[in-house]
């Protein structure tokens, strides 16, 4: 009995890693094809060109001469650059560093963004500081109003009892 169910426990489990092998054979073959059939898809997909009006053209082929000729008074913008491409292009040691290259002229750049931005806080802080003074007088006038109005009431309230206090 027992050999009878250690047979029986053998081919269950034979039978199970046999369906196992079958099923990683078909995920491995739907893997495969749905890899082929993407590639299919991106193959089908065109690119269509960009289609550039002849105005456009002209605009750039403007703007590529405007930019390509630099004439011998105009000066490069970057002469220590200049200078160390031909020093490397003539295979002579660099007479600048890369620190001095990358510096540029003081006259050439200058970053005003800190400026900038330091000048736009001190302008909206001045703004907001008059704004809160005019609103501060507002309040102050309209206080004055409201105690001359209550004023005015306490008076005409003082009349009036006084005229009936007369009548009796």
């Amino acid at each position: 009995e027992e050999d009878l169910l250690n047979d029986v426990c053998r081919e269950v489990v034979e039978r199970w890693s046999d369906s196992q092998v079958v099923d990683s054979k078909e995920e491995k073959e739907d893997e495969v094809q749905a890899i082929t059939s993407m590639m299919e898809k991106q193959a089908r997909v065109v690119v269509k060109p960009k289609e550039v009006s002849q105005e456009e053209k002209q605009r750039k082929a403007a703007l590529l001469a405007q930019y390509a000729n630099v004439t011998d008074e105009e000066e490069y913008p970057f002469p220590a650059l200049l200078g160390a491409l031909r020093d490397i292009s003539c295979s002579k040691p660099p007479q600048t560093t890369l620190s001095q290259l990358c510096r540029p002229s003081p006259a050439l750049f200058r970053n005003t963004n800190v400026e900038d931005v330091l000048n736009a806080r001190k302008l909206e802080r001045e703004l907001l500081r008059d704004e809160f003074q005019k609103k501060k007088e507002q309040d102050k006038l309209q206080r004055e109003k409201d105690k001359l109005a209550k004023q005015e009431r306490k008076e005409k309230e003082k009349k009036r009892t006084q005229k009936g206090e007369r009548k009796r």
